[in-house]
């Protein structure tokens, strides 16, 4: 068969019962299963692969393990000086070749994972479009939104099971990055496949490009995205349920994570799509899931229970609303009133404290009434060191993007509440981080607890290095995705990741604990992924929202036997498949 005779697909999957790739169907030769990245595997190609694909010839005699491909492709990636060189030579590699890719971040999960996600790819969304070397995802603008049905099925025969959406506005910390923003996407599907085994085949990535409100962007004669202000109004939703609609009919069991929205859109697209999809929002429920496994960590070893801290959130935005919106779930668990949750509860944002006078839709359920605070008579009193001395605050957590915002007198007010403050400084990347750890330890003389949102090299802590645990929503989403599609759910409720965030928890070892590290490392992060899924998936049953599994002939009632069964069974791993030419 020549290359020219393809059929419509040139490859297509077999399924075990669990739904997963037990090996590829090849319907081309020679470059078209070269130039597939499911496909290709360069040299590991054995001698009976490369005589019926007629690839004979046209690769040097030997044949190398994957092993060896990873070892030399870590050679290679050793020579690049940047963190961008290093972006750059992953994502060519997955390009080329998506099981040796995954393969080599495997190999060093703890390194890498800075290079395809953050910090590194806030710079690939900046420079996404003098970087573009192919096409990736899909790219949906006004001009051919109509036809999204259309081509979303063009991808259907890749058993899409999760899709990672953004329209991206509020990217990293680093804002509206036009059509530069599916490189997030690009990067999250990577760790689904890390952590939770969702093969690269299944994942979708999409942005959404409405626009853009950048001059920089706009002026830019390099620039591929969509050259027009960002549309807003009825436009912007009219725009968003034709996505929607089609994505929901072609996709009917995919989950769909929306990513990066700006903070007031990103309430109202989940809240939109809350029953009509399985879907969510990352930004917010999985920085919510992520920094309350931190807190739950610090109350085991302050062994203080969490409904009598006192929580405040610094940045109001959608992360920051997120964490408290979970933190009250968790509270209410722990049978406190939605009332009294909220009232242990507050939040700052650039303004100063959140009153109601001054709150913006997504944040009014953490607003306070100035009425109910004695202590509150002017705007200055809602200062960030004058509502943790009134308030009484434990826990102070950051999600502002404002560097050096926890200083010492910051500090040092919260631990005047608490023998053992706990503070999370999570705004990423790491350079807005609100403080450095090693200063809250020097300042607490070591008795804070310490969790941060991007990586920090370990600090000597009475005479040894401590790890600084992340709280990474790399922890949370994976596995939940992947406890999602295991239940069947068909709807995707807070509970989830309440129970993602003790899940998680739960994963950090009594030594990292007795250390006073909050997280797990990220090298857990496949058991992390398996731990979280199980735990969705049992709150999935008795929530009462799951069904049937939807991606293989595994029907059986549910059951917590049937669902560690599939959590472990449907997972990929990064290793080659057998090719079967037809």
């Amino acid at each position: 068969m020549t290359d020219k005779k393809m059929s419509k697909h040139s490859f297509s999957f077999q399924f075990d019962e669990y739904g997963n790739t037990t090996e590829m169907h090849v319907r081309t030769r020679r470059f078209g299963v070269m130039n597939n990245s499911f496909t290709n595997k360069g040299t590991a190609f054995n001698d009976q692969e490369r005589r019926e694909l007629e690839l004979t010839g046209m690769f040097p005699p030997t044949v190398r393990t994957l092993e060896q491909q990873v070892r030399l492709s870590r050679v290679q990636l050793g020579t690049k000086t940047t963190d961008v060189g290093k972006f750059i030579f992953i994502r060519a590699l997955f390009d080329r070749n998506v099981t040796l890719a995954h393969a080599l971040i495997k190999s060093d999960i703890e390194n890498l994972m800075k290079i395809i996600y953050t910090p590194t790819v806030g710079l690939a969304c900046e420079q996404y479009s003098s970087m573009f070397r192919t096409a990736q995802g899909l790219h949906f603008y006004p001009g051919n939104i109509d036809h999204a049905e259309e081509i979303l099925k063009r991808f259907a025969h890749r058993n899409i099971r999760v899709a990672v959406v953004t329209d991206n506005q509020g990217i990293l910390g680093i804002g509206d990055q036009g059509a530069g923003g599916i490189a997030i996407c690009l990067g999250k599907l990577m760790l689904y496949t890390q952590g939770a085994g969702i093969a690269p085949w299944h994942c979708l990535p999409v942005s959404l490009d409405v626009g853009t409100d950048r001059e920089a962007l706009l002026n830019d004669r390099d620039y591929l995205g969509w050259r027009h202000s960002r549309i807003t109004g009825e436009e912007y939703i009219s725009f968003m349920q034709r996505f929607a609609r089609a994505f929901k009919k072609v996709f009917p069991h995919a989950l769909c994570q929306w990513e990066d929205f700006s903070k007031q859109i990103a309430f109202e697209v989940r809240d939109a799509y809350l029953h009509d999809m399985i879907s969510f929002n990352d930004d917010i429920q999985g920085t919510g899931a992520a920094c309350l496994a931190g807190i739950l960590s610090a109350m085991k070893i302050k062994k203080e229970p969490i409904e009598k801290q006192v929580f405040l959130v610094y940045g109001a935005g959608a992360g920051g609303i997120g964490i408290a919106e979970q933190i009250e779930t968790a509270l209410v668990e722990k049978g406190l009133t939605e009332k009294e949750a909220r009232a242990r509860i507050y939040a700052l944002d650039r303004h100063g404290l959140v009153i109601k006078d001054n709150a913006e839709p997504h944040q009014v359920k953490f607003s306070k009434d100035p009425e109910s605070l004695p202590w509150y008579g002017k705007k200055e009193d809602g200062d960030l060191p004058t509502v943790i001395k009134s308030a009484g605050v434990t826990v102070l957590i950051g999600t502002s993007g404002q560097r050096g915002h926890f200083t010492k007198e910051v500090v040092l007010a919260v631990m005047e509440n608490s023998d053992v403050p706990v503070i999370l400084p999570l705004s990423n990347p790491t350079e807005y981080s609100e403080a450095v750890p090693s200063d809250i330890f020097q300042w607490t003389s070591g008795r804070a607890l310490v969790a941060t949102g991007s990586p920090f090299d370990a600090v000597h802590r009475d005479g040894k290095p401590t790890r600084i645990g992340q709280c990474n929503n790399v922890f949370i989403f994976p596995g939940a995705g992947l406890g999602v599609l295991a239940a069947g759910c068909r709807v995707v409720l807070p509970e989830f990741f309440t129970a993602a965030a003790h899940a998680v928890s739960e994963c950090v070892s009594a030594e990292d604990l007795n250390d006073g590290v909050l997280m797990p490392p990220m090298d857990s992060l496949r058991d992390v992924g398996t731990k979280v899924a199980r735990a969705v998936g049992r709150a999935a049953i008795r929530g009462g929202v799951s069904g049937p599994y939807a991606f293989g002939d595994f029907q059986q009632e549910n059951s917590e036997e049937r669902l560690k069964t599939l959590v472990e069974r449907m997972r990929w791993e990064p290793e080659y498949l057998p090719l079967i030419p037809v």
